[in-house]
């Protein structure tokens, strides 16, 4: 027996929970279809940006999320020429309420959200619930097909929202075209049990031919090691002895604590960039990694899925609610979100050609004396890049009727 609702939404990451809990929040039936048991994995995006921190804030969840316990980054330095350290971006000088980035487990975040859709009588979360395929009646997509432990089912509504990640078989199965760009670079993440001090600022350390991002975090480090694309089983053939010299030349400081990584430690992430060529077909909305995988480059692929999850529910809410939704309607998302998606796909690809060219090198990228410092001189021009990873190019607002 098919079941109904008004709309579906496949995927409980951050932009299905985001959009789910708005559209509810806006009294339109929603249910979230998460394949997954719990919220547990390691080594998902766990950045939450100022324009994310806002949205919690207008919705009335911030002063939850501050009981999770979370790190601040507001600032990145590179080493310059001469051997000093270049600050070249500083959230900590936006004119902004949360002028920073906050490091929390991706796990409590979802939590957090859904615990607050449990309040909302429109809301639906099922988890170890799997989509297989969408639901089609004459060229539009009604719905979805699951599997969970009661067996095979249907999900029926108004609209299905992908937003089951970077190999969305939503997409697939809707066989929206897609562009697709190189990437040169693969990301190992790993955990350090150690500590570095480099509180409130995010450093890159380098070792010969090998580049990392060490995020510090309680009790440990979350590090991420930049590789060539391709290169992952060559690098396990050099043997764990090599990868552990390597993170000691970059930060000696975690000596101690790589002796007990093992190569099993380190997840490999299949970096893609892509985009789709058209978000929406009848009945069907892609937003987040499934209509645009980012790279973790930057780390702003959640708050480009987010801010996507924020202006679906504001365009959508209210056809939704009224039954009146249209192409229209869903075209406008995209409409609405291709400026920042390109904008930011075209920084990610600069930002590419330029690890290439390191990775290609000594490993090591030093800022030229000349824009050290100027940005030193300058100190305002850390806030262009810090405004276009923080809050994005495009600042989405939340339906009225969502705010608390």
């Amino acid at each position: 027996m098919a079941e109904g609702t008004r709309c579906v939404i496949v995927g409980g990451g951050p932009a299905g929970m985001v959009a789910g809990l708005l559209l509810a929040r806006s009294g339109v039936p929603v249910t979230v279809l998460e394949k997954h048991a719990d919220f547990l994995r390691d080594f998902r995006g766990d950045t939450i940006h100022p324009s994310t921190l806002q949205l919690l804030d207008e919705i009335g969840l911030i002063s939850e999320f501050e009981k999770i316990n979370f790190s601040k980054v507001a600032q990145a330095s590179i080493p310059a020429r001469d051997g000093s350290p270049a600050t070249v971006l500083d959230l900590s000088r936006l004119k902004h309420p949360f002028p920073f980035i906050a490091m929390a487990p991706q796990w409590d975040f979802l939590n957090l959200l859904a615990r607050a859709g449990e309040a909302e009588p429109n809301f639906e979360l099922r988890m170890s619930t799997s989509v297989t395929d969408v639901v089609t009646e004459g060229g539009r997509i009604i719905g979805v097909k699951y599997e969970d432990s009661a067996g095979d089912g249907e999900m029926r509504a108004l609209l299905t929202i992908a937003a089951d990640g970077r190999w969305s078989p939503v997409r697939e199965a809707a066989a929206l075209p897609m562009r697709e760009f190189s990437v040169p670079i693969d990301v190992w993440w790993f955990k350090i049990p150690s500590t570095v001090d480099r509180k409130n600022e995010l450093t890159p350390a380098f070792a010969k031919d090998r580049s990392f991002v060490l995020i510090p975090r309680e009790g440990y480090v979350q590090a991420a090691m930049l590789l060539p694309k391709g290169h992952d089983a060559r690098l396990r053939a050099e043997g764990v002895q090599s990868w552990r010299k390597s993170i000691i030349q970059a930060a000696p400081e975690l000596a101690d604590g790589v002796q007990s990584l093992a190569l099993d430690d380190a997840k490999l992430l299949d970096v893609k960039l892509n985009r789709a060529k058209q978000w929406w077909r009848r009945g069907l909305l892609c937003i987040g990694d499934s209509a645009h995988a980012m790279s973790p480059v930057g780390g702003i692929g959640i708050n480009l899925a987010v801010q996507d999850a924020v202006a679906a529910a504001r365009i959508l809410a209210r056809p939704l609610r009224e039954g009146t939704i249209s192409d229209h309607d869903v075209a406008a998302v995209q409409r609405r979100r291709t400026v920042p998606t390109v904008a930011t796909q075209m920084v990610q690809r600069v930002m590419h050609r330029g690890l290439t060219r390191v990775m290609q090198a000594s490993g090591e990228f030093r800022v030229p004396l000349p824009i050290a410092s100027a940005f030193r001189l300058f100190p305002k021009l850390t806030t262009l890049p810090a405004r276009l990873l923080g809050v994005g190019v495009l600042r989405e607002r939340p339906p009225v009727e969502a705010c608390r």
